[in-house]
């Protein structure tokens, strides 16, 4: 409902502009028509009448624009909201049984592991926030060391197998044969965190069978390039540049059932811009699956 009512405002919004930028034009072009002997008014009315236009479109433009990061604002809150409540909710009645009840100790064992997987899943909301606050800040100050940018992808693909119970032929991790070393300078957790982030994205929105990889490209001898395939979901060719942006979901995705703070490929290209890089996404369309690249200055540790 909530939503409905943005979009009217949005289109109020665009068709009162529209108007009044329609109604200057009129009065402009009819004062001419009727002044054109008058040579200096006519041109300060002319400029006069383009400054006003101006001024409409630069509003209505901020109007619309303010209108669309309140709606983001929001639907993030929501977003963490949930993510917030729900695994609260499952830890505090994981506890309350505990308590009240006689639970044999196989059962203990199963809730006990449920309550960690929920407070994994809180402190990942938290850290995803954190990150997202730290990313903002352009000019922050980040470890700058000699990394194995290869080792530490397989570590992270080893971590996501974990993390969702996948296997190696689920989720791989490839590398160009006789490759060339891919040492970069950087803080190795955030870029932990970005490779991350790009794998987590990759089997979220996979399908239901997940066939993701994870390719290290060092034939560049200015650049380290990891790219991460997968078969999902896919992205419109219009969304591609916008998913980087803060608190930015695909509205109608094809799996828009699944939760998220908008926050990981805008950390992603953060992170990666920070590092002298950049981050970007290829997709050939919905249901046709994605290709999130990252690319590194080489280092020549």
């Amino acid at each position: 409902m909530r939503i409905t009512s943005r979009r009217r405002a949005i289109a109020f919004s665009l068709t009162l502009g529209i108007c009044l930028i329609a109604l200057a034009v009129a009065l402009n072009v009819g004062w001419i028509i009727l002044n054109w002997r008058e040579g200096v008014l006519l041109f300060l009315g002319a400029i006069f009448f383009l400054l006003i236009i101006a001024g409409l479109v630069l509003n209505t433009t901020f109007l619309v624009r303010e209108i669309r990061r309140n709606e983001q604002h929001d639907s993030f809150i929501n977003a963490v909201t949930h993510e917030l409540k729900t695994p609260i909710a499952s830890i505090r009645l994981y506890l309350e049984t505990l308590e009240r009840r006689d639970v044999p100790p196989e059962q203990q064992h199963e809730f006990y592991r449920l309550m960690l997987q929920d407070t994994e899943r809180l402190h990942s909301t938290v850290e995803q926030v954190l990150k997202a606050g730290q990313a903002g800040h352009k000019r922050g100050q980040h470890l700058e060391i000699p990394v194995d940018f290869a080792a530490l992808v397989k570590e992270c693909v080893e971590m996501a197998r974990s993390r969702y119970h996948l296997d190696g032929t689920a989720l791989r991790f490839e590398e160009e044969a006789n490759a060339a070393p891919s040492w970069v300078v950087g803080d190795p957790e955030e870029l932990k965190t970005a490779v991350s982030n790009v794998l987590d994205n990759a089997v979220k929105y996979s399908r239901d069978e997940v066939s993701v990889t994870a390719e290290i490209v060092t034939s560049n001898e200015k650049s380290v390039v990891l790219r991460v395939r997968d078969q999902g979901v896919g992205i419109p060719a219009g969304e591609l540049k916008r998913v980087f942006k803060r608190f930015y979901r695909v509205p109608d995705r094809a799996l828009s059932k699944v939760k998220g703070t908008g926050l990981g490929l805008f950390i992603v290209r953060a992170i990666a811009r920070k590092h002298g890089g950049r981050a970007f996404a290829e997709s050939d369309g919905e249901g046709k699956g994605t290709t999130v690249t990252i690319e590194l200055p080489r280092s020549m540790a």
